[in-house]
């Protein structure tokens, strides 16, 4: 499949090179992406183009108040290949003026999702009524693949004004992103869309309740449904992952790029406080946290961070070359090791670490006081797109790192 993708790739730029009406010129301004997904639905998401003083391009995808900067495009003919930032996944096709047809691709996982984009339509989701009656504004209890084994429990939070809908869905393992989109009559749609996932929820709703489907990419479906229920919280994420009987310290010992052997045992790391992120450089929570850490650490270079990679990719080499590029463009300033690659499997992540009774989620943020003790296991992360959750984190986060330091 990888040797597929390859060919894929190099066709989609011989093709638009022997395309007799070539271009190198994109309409500066606002574009409609959509990328095909299951049960022929759309999901939607939009970006600006602008041209440089060089003559090249730079691109800015919007989720809500998100904006991603894309600045890795390359384009020969009329052939396009567009990387996000930081993660793996990247756009590529052929281009006019005002319309470009191609593929997302994430290699490592063999997935292939079809897009078109469109210049200067600036509507997320197109609205068939003028209004609507409903409004989603609130707090909602939702339930994901609700009466299957699979189920598990998610917290919609949501403002409406008119019909556009902002917000997000958290869970025990994160949040679902910053998503944006509409509800037309009865008929709520919102997506998002940065590099590593492509989401789309949709739903039909009443005043008090919700039923409708979450998608991811073209490879993952499951139902949902929802009630509103304003004193709905989810359960303590400082309660999930803990560590085994028997065991009362975490110990490990991984490879940084360099190939040096890291581990809590270090000199380094002797009588300080220590955070230990397990994470992976897919992981789009996981990025809201290291974002989080390296601006924490200009303000406290007392504290310690080791981040535990879990990584996607089929070979070493090439999930280093994902953590340095994560490194780069986020100016990570502490150690990532390479825990796992091949897979970020959270049942064989556990056996990496076997002192903890499970890996439920990434990010996972381990706090170690200055005597190597475990002190607290803090489940996901609220992201930026949590809001009111995201500062009651930096809180609480800001209250432990100093008991722990002043101890």
């Amino acid at each position: 499949m990888r040797f597929g993708l390859a060919i894929l790739s190099a066709l989609l730029l011989i093709v638009g090179c022997k395309e007799k009406k070539q271009t190198n010129n994109l309409s500066e301004g606002i574009w409609l992406v959509e990328l095909n997904v299951m049960d022929n639905q759309e999901l939607p998401f939009n970006l600006t183009v602008a041209k440089k003083d060089d003559g090249s391009y730079k691109m800015q995808i919007y989720n809500a108040e998100e904006v991603i900067d894309v600045d890795e495009i390359e384009i020969k003919g009329n052939s396009i290949r567009m990387q996000t930032p930081v993660f793996e996944g990247y756009l590529a096709g052929t281009f006019t003026e005002n319309k470009i047809q191609g593929l997302f691709i994430k290699e490592s996982l063999d997935r292939i999702v079809p897009f078109t984009a469109v210049y200067g339509i600036e509507d997320r989701f197109p609205a068939k009524l003028k209004k609507t009656e409903r409004n989603v504004t609130g707090i909602w209890e939702t339930y994901f693949s609700p009466d299957l084994e699979e189920e598990y429990v998610g917290k919609g939070i949501f403002l409406q004004e008119d019909s556009k809908v902002t917000g997000t869905f958290r869970t025990t393992t994160g949040d679902y992103r910053f998503l944006e989109g509409i509800l037309d009559g009865d008929s709520l749609k919102l997506s998002s869309f940065d590099g590593a996932h492509a989401f789309l929820f949709t739903a039909k709703v009443t005043d008090s309740s919700m039923n409708g489907n979450f998608y991811s990419g073209n490879h993952f479906k499951e139902p949902f449904v929802a009630n509103r229920n304003d004193g709905f919280e989810l359960p303590n994420p400082d309660s999930l992952t803990f560590l085994n009987e028997g065991y009362d310290k975490l110990a490990f010992s991984f490879p940084d790029s360099h190939g040096n052997m890291i581990s809590l045992s270090d000199k380094k790391y002797q009588n300080k406080v220590v955070i230990v992120q397990l994470m992976g450089t897919w992981c789009p929570n996981c990025l809201d946290e290291t974002k989080f850490l390296v601006d924490y650490l200009k303000q406290d270079s007392n504290v310690e961070v080791i981040g535990l990679a879990f990584e996607s990719a089929k070979t070493k080499e090439i999930a280093f070359k994902a953590i340095n590029r994560l490194k780069e463009r986020v100016a990570v300033n502490y150690p990532i090791l390479l825990a796992q690659y091949g897979s970020y499997d959270k049942k064989k992540a556990q056996e990496k670490l076997p002192m903890l009774n499970h890996v439920l989620s990434y990010p996972t943020t381990i706090f170690i006081d200055k005597n190597g003790d475990v002190r607290k296991i803090h489940t996901g992360f609220n992201g930026p797109a949590t809001g009111e959750k995201y500062v009651e984190f930096k809180k609480d986060f800001n209250a432990l790192i100093t008991q722990l330091s002043n101890e």
